[in-house]
């Protein structure tokens, strides 16, 4: 799991639900490499490990926030992975044009699931 780049907490418990801080593509406190996509992977990555960490998924996923530094290129390009990645269940969204990121990083996704009373 990517260890946060700030004074915060990567996942709460708050009653039924799993609220996962802002994740980006960074492994050992450095981004990947390879660009906007293989940032958007390691992203979602990072967000599952700590769901599975907390035992849920990112099917237990209902609200995602993702923040794109560059959003006139980047938001068809996330359209796909995040289709990939999610498949068939598709949580609520918003998408956000921001003017920068932790690390340098052109993408960032946060996420709320519902896990029930466990």
């Amino acid at each position: 799991m990517a260890a946060p780049v700030g004074p915060y907490t990567p996942i709460v418990r708050a009653g039924e639900w799993l609220v996962v801080s802002g994740q980006v593509g960074a492994v050992g406190g450095r981004l990947v490499r390879g660009g906007f996509e293989d940032e958007l992977r390691q992203a979602l990555a990072n967000l599952a490990a700590l769901l599975e960490a907390n035992g849920a998924s990112l099917r237990d996923i209902t609200k995602t926030t993702v923040f794109l530094r560059h959003m006139a290129s980047d938001f068809p390009r996330m359209n796909v992975v995040y289709a990939e990645i999610f498949g068939d269940h598709r949580p609520a969204r918003s998408t956000i044009g921001v003017a920068e990121l932790p690390l340098g990083a052109l993408v960032e996704v946060e996420a709320w699931a519902h896990v029930g009373a466990g």
